[in-house]
Order: C-alpha cells, then structure tokens, then sequence
C-alpha cells in the first residue's frame, strides 16, 4: 500500500459491487429468518447460510461510507443532508409501519401492548427511540426495525458532528448521545469504520494482486467465522466483560462479534476497491435494479413471512411451499417499493418544503 494523490472517491465498478453486495445482504438477512421461522427444514436448510447478523454489520459499514461520499464529494448543505435522509428513510418506514400496525390487528399477532398505545409507540418508532438505552422495542411483526434506530441515529450524529461549529457542536454531540443510549455507542465504531473506509481508499492504492488476495482471504475468512461458530464464544466473552448487569444489552450483545466481521468487511470492500472486478460492469443494470429494491426487502419482508405462517399451513419440507413464500415475499417487495423507495423524492419535498420555510423565517 502507498500514499497516493486522491484520485476518484468512488469509481463505477467499486459502486457496482457495493450495490451487490449491498441487496445480497438483504437477501442474507431473508434467509436467516427463514431459519429462525422454520420456513426451510432438512436438507435444505443445511445449504442456506445463517448470516443475517453479518449483513447488519456490511449495512452499517455501507451506510457510513455512503454518508461520507455523499457529504464530501456532493458537498451537501446541512439542509439537503436532512431533506435527503428523511426521504429516504420515511419513504420506507412510513408505508411499512402502517401496514403492519393494520397486520397485526387484523392477525390478532404481536404488539397488542403497542396497539393499544399508538399514542405512545408510534411517535417512539417514528423517532426511531425504540433501542436507545434500556429500550427493546420494534413494530409489530418488524423484527428488522432494530437497525434502523441505529442507523438513524447515526445519521443525526455525523450530521451535527459535521455541519455545525464550535459550542453548538459540542452540545450537539452530548445531546444526541445521551439520547442513544450504550447499546448505540458500542456500535458506534461499527457505522465509523465506513466513514473512515470512505476515506481511506480515496486516498491509498493496493496492488491488484495484493487486493485479489485480500479480497479472496476476507471473504474466505467470514465464511469460515460462520461456519465456526465464533460469534456464539464471542457473545460469551461479550456478556462476561459487559460490567453492567441493570443494563442488558440486547440488540448489542454481539457486538465484540460485530467489531471482528467489521474488520473483515472493511478488508474486502477496501480490496474490492483495487481488485479490478470490471467483469461487474456488464451486468450494472441488473445490478443497480435489484439495489433499488433493497431498504424495502429488508424491512418489508417480515410481513410476509409471519403473514404467510398465519394464514397458510406451511410445510416446511415441501419446496413448492418454500418457493410460494420466496415469490410471496419478492411480490411484495416490488409492489411496495412502488409507494417506497421509488418515491423517496416526494417523501423529501414536505421536509425540503419546512426547512426552507424555517430559513426563511430566520433572514
């Protein structure tokens, strides 16, 4: 590796790849619940990788790379850095969290505490409080809402980290950390290493032969992780050195495991970067259209699932059954993604609309 001057912070074939790998963790994560709900037994299930924590951890990388791509290349005021977040989170959420509060009356499954205080838990969602210190609250039937209470906030804490100035910033800083909560700083450095990784290959070059070596290895060792059962002795650990018994850590009890796939993860996309993976370029429509679909396939397809499994009698043996869920959830995520992440636009314009208004009020 060598300092070199900056040269493009995000090429073409490196993006093509982040998108990849961006919707097969989604996927990864199908698959996980798949296991976790039952929904493939027997031979089958001993081909399907249980990695769904693992492409948590590539969401979070991915997330604070593209944020510092978007602010440093795009130079984005701190309204359009809002205006944007907004709509691309909400576009999602908010269809997604009404359908399933309606779900889940209609089911008579999960959330009755929550459902008969809306007016409690649907502002907690839609300030994405629900993992913030002692908390452990997700939608009903939305299991993968957990993330985005990180990931949200991550995004409050770059952006007050980044465009404001002196005490404003500092107060800034304290405040949203102590809304977090522990359980969002110790994944914290998780969500970082993106930002810093962003950074990083901008400015540094790998040989091609080091960065396929690199690449091959980083891969060969997450798949070996798994395979080994190393995030269930590193949970151990983690629990053994967490000091403070009155506050369980839950949704962050894996993150000694986190911190190592977060290393592997940041090995590979920084190989990746140099690797010369061109032959991507061939298939970048493909690529950039299954992409699209993938903030809504993650948060999304657990509807499916527990709606599937309450109406239908499931067999988890019969591959007609598994096929008929797998196209039940690929449905709906398209429909969906009509109303979500292909709208994401005018989700943003009502928050564009209110932050001029408020600049306006100031001049």
């Amino acid at each position: 590796m060598r300092a070199t001057d900056k040269i493009s912070p995000l090429d073409q074939t490196f993006s093509i790849y982040l998108d990849l790998t961006r919707f097969v963790a989604a996927v990864m994560v199908v698959l996980a619940h798949y296991l976790q709900y039952d929904i493939v037994e027997g031979n089958l299930a001993s081909f399907i990788p249980n990695m769904g924590r693992e492409a948590v951890v590539v969401f979070f990388v991915l997330s604070g790379f593209v944020i510092a791509y978007v602010t440093d290349s795009k130079k984005t005021s701190a309204r359009e850095y809002i205006a944007a977040r907004c709509g691309r989170i909400y576009s999602v959420v908010l269809p997604t969290l009404l359908l399933s509060w309606v779900l889940a009356g209609v089911l008579g499954k999960g959330g009755a505490y929550q459902l008969a205080k809306p007016y409690i838990y649907i502002p907690l969602h839609l300030l994405f409080l629900g993992q913030s210190w002692n908390l452990s609250e997700v939608p009903p039937l939305l299991a993968p809402f957990w993330s985005l209470c990180y990931e949200v906030w991550y995004y409050v804490l770059f952006g007050v980290a980044y465009y404001l100035n002196g005490w404003r910033k500092s107060i800034a800083i304290a405040a949203v950390l102590a809304v977090m909560g522990f359980k969002l700083w110790l994944l914290l450095p998780v969500w970082l290493s993106g930002v810093a990784l962003y950074h990083l290959q901008a400015k540094l070059t790998l040989a091609r032969s080091t960065a396929r070596l690199g690449f091959v290895l980083s891969l060969s060792a997450l798949i070996m992780y798994n395979l080994a059962g190393m995030e269930t002795s590193l949970r151990s650990i983690a629990a053994s050195l967490w000091p403070l018994a009155s506050l369980p850590l839950a949704s962050a009890e894996r993150f000694l495991a986190d911190y190592l796939v977060c290393v592997l993860v940041v090995v590979n996309f920084l190989c990746a970067r140099f690797a010369g993976l061109g032959g991507l370029r061939r298939y970048a429509g493909p690529i950039r259209s299954v992409a699209s679909y993938t903030f809504t396939l993650y948060l999304s397809h657990m509807l499916v699932v527990l709606t599937w499994l309450q109406v239908y009698p499931h067999e988890s043996k019969n591959a007609y059954d598994v096929i008929g869920m797998t196209l039940a959830v690929g449905f709906v995520t398209i429909a969906l993604a009509q109303l979500t992440e292909r709208r994401k636009a005018r989700f943003r314009q009502p928050v564009d609309w209110i932050l001029r208004q408020r600049s306006s009020s100031k001049a």
